[in-house]
Parts: structure tokens; C-alpha cells; sequence
């Protein structure tokens, strides 16, 4: 069995490639191909550290992901996620390969919102809005990319300097949140907010928001005005146990995202106000790590 550290992984895994992989792999999960439980996650201790284990298994890889969350590593040295994942052959069961998991964990979840964002955004987008300033926010800018032009980026953090940091480095606007959010035709929200800091009536008719945070079920990161929008979310049981948008909104899910990718529901008119909310599944890790595995394997 092999290991691929993390700067193999970058080397390997390319954004357009993925991003075909997360739509193929959610089309399968909603259409009970994907063996698949809600991720069991142990508390260490509340709201600063959690072990989360994530197995699945597809026709074609099985294996799981082993990661960390270490809300309480933000602003350290220490990323807030870390992780390895783990693949085995369907046939036999033999280990194939090990590999490090943080950054398949930050590419594939920017990779599932720029997806979602394909089919849900305005028609002509021109204006992104970030709220945060960490890994997934960067990732966001960069996998947005790849399925859109936008003229304008608008960023708003916490902490100043970071959203200093971000517009220098991706050519974005700082602002507040609200003015951030008001016009903007793609919206990402990606932050270790607690408490709703995106609210409904900012958002503009025909928005479509990306919400990546708040993966516990007492956490909020959107008001219930912005939850009454068009609910896409990536698993109805890993929502129902640990999206506190959802559970503390009550709000009524439309469609599991990969229901739209397998063309099993209808996408809503491009002038729909939309919501995709993303928590992580085994099987987006699994996809990704298997695309990695095949892009070392062509090169050995």
C-alpha cells in the first residue's frame, strides 16, 4: 500500500477533473448506488476539538476518511481540519492506498459548490461575495473559476487583516457583510460562525448561495429568511443530524444537489433565489482520493 503526502496530492488532483468526479459520484449517491452512513463523530471536547470517521462504498472504490475538526486550532499554527483517507479494492479488499486527506477535504468541497453553482447561478454572474477569509474561502475563489466569469470579487472577514490578506491576493473588494452581499450574484459563505451572520433579505432575487459552515447541529451560519430560499443540500439524513441551518430553520429541502445532477429533478429558473447546503460526504472524499490514485499510477 502507498501514501501520498499532500504535496503529491496537489500535484495530482486538478479542479475541472474533480469537479466532473463530484458531480458523477453525488448523482450516484442520490440514486442509492453509494453505500453510505451519516459520518459518526466523536466529541473530544465541545466546540474545540472532534474526530469524524466516514466510510462508503461505490461499484467502483470503498474505503473512508479519517478527519479531524479542531475548531479551536483557528488562528494557530494548526490547520482546523486534518485527515487521511483510505482506499481498497471493491474486488478483493486489499488496501490500495493512504493518503493525506486536508486538502482533498478543502478541493473537493469547493469543487462540489462550484457543481452546484453551475446549475443554480444567474444567468450572466458577474459578482461574488465571500464571507470568510480561511482555506475554503480561498478554495472557493479559485474552483468558482472554473465555472464562471466574475468581474467582481467582494470579501468580508472577522479579522481585517485576513480580508486584507484575501484581496490582495485575488484582486477582491473589502467590504462589510451586508454590502458585500446585496447584488451579488454567487455567494459563498465560509466561516466557523456559531450564530447566523448571513440574512435573507441582503440577498438580491435569483442569488445563489454556497453555505459550507455551521456542520453541527446547534451552528448557524444563515438566518431563517435566507433558509426559506430554494434548499439544495448535499445528504436529507446528514442534513436532518447536522445542519443547525436546517434543523434550527425547519426549512424544507427542495432536492439533494446530486438529484439535479442525475437529472432526476428539474433545476429551478436561473431567477430562483437558491441555497446549497454543503456539509461533506465519504463518498466526495472517495471520488477525489480515486482520481488521485489514477493520476499516480499514470505517472510511475
Amino acid at each position: 500500500m502507498i501514501y501520498l503526502d499532500e504535496e503529491r496530492v496537489r500535484s495530482l488532483l486538478q479542479w475541472d477533473a474533480l469537479i466532473e468526479a463530484m458531480e458523477t459520484a453525488l448523482a450516484a449517491f442520490s440514486s442509492g448506488r453509494v453505500q453510505q452512513p451519516v459520518r459518526a463523530v466523536l466529541t473530544v471536547e465541545e466546540n474545540k476539538r472532534y474526530l469524524g470517521v466516514m466510510p462508503a462504498v461505490t461499484d467502483e472504490v470503498m474505503g473512508a476518511k479519517l478527519v479531524s475538526f479542531y475548531p479551536g486550532n483557528e488562528g494557530t499554527a494548526f490547520p482546523t481540519h486534518n485527515g487521511v483517507v483510505l482506499l481498497f479494492d471493491t474486488r478483493t479488499g486489499v488496501p490500495l492506498a493512504a493518503m493525506d486527506g486536508r486538502l482533498i477535504t478543502e478541493m473537493r468541497t469547493a469543487a462540489v459548490s462550484a457543481a452546484a453553482t453551475k446549475y443554480l447561478m444567474p444567468e450572466r454572474s458577474r459578482v461574488l461575495a465571500v464571507l470568510g477569509s480561511g482555506v475554503q474561502a480561498h478554495a472557493h475563489v479559485h474552483a468558482l473559476a472554473h465555472v464562471g466569469e466574475f468581474d467582481e470579487i467582494r470579501v468580508w472577514s472577522r479579522t481585517a487583516d485576513h480580508a486584507r490578506r484575501f484581496a490582495r491576493e485575488h484582486g477582491a473588494i473589502v467590504m462589510d457583510a451586508e454590502p458585500a452581499v446585496r447584488g451579488a450574484d454567487v455567494v459563498v459563505v465560509a466561516t466557523s460562525s456559531q450564530e447566523p451572520l448571513l440574512h435573507g433579505a441582503w440577498l438580491k432575487p435569483g442569488a445563489h448561495v454556497n453555505a459550507v459552515g455551521a456542520n453541527r447541529p446547534a451552528w448557524r451560519e444563515l438566518d431563517d429568511d435566507a433558509m426559506e430560499n430554494v434548499l439544495f443540500v448535499d445528504s436529507r439524513a446528514a442534513a436532518a443530524q447536522e445542519s443547525g441551518d436546517a434543523i434550527g430553520s425547519k426549512a424544507s429541502i427542495y432536492a439533494e444537489i446530486g438529484e439535479l445532477f442525475a437529472g432526476n429533478v428539474d433545476a429551478p429558473p436561473r431567477s430562483t433565489t437558491t441555497v446549497f447546503k454543503s456539509l461533506g460526504l465519504a463518498v466526495e472524499d472517495l471520488a477525489a482520493a480515486q482520481l488521485v490514485f489514477h493520476a499516480h499510477a499514470a505517472r510511475e
